[in-house]
């Protein structure tokens, strides 16, 4: 019943959509993060190095 509501009506449809956007968001801001997390402290570990 539930399935057949969010896969035929509209508001289901829409619900199923803002669902994926989310899910997608939320990945693509974990890739984003990481990356930042990751080139900052790539950087902060040249600084370190590059002061004697």
């Amino acid at each position: 019943m539930a399935w057949q509501v969010l896969f035929s009506t509209d508001v289901g449809l829409l619900s199923l959509a803002v669902i994926v956007t989310v899910i997608l968001m939320s990945a693509y801001y974990a890739w984003y993060f990481n990356k930042k997390i990751n080139e900052e402290s790539r950087n902060k570990g040249n600084e370190k190095q590059a002061t004697p």
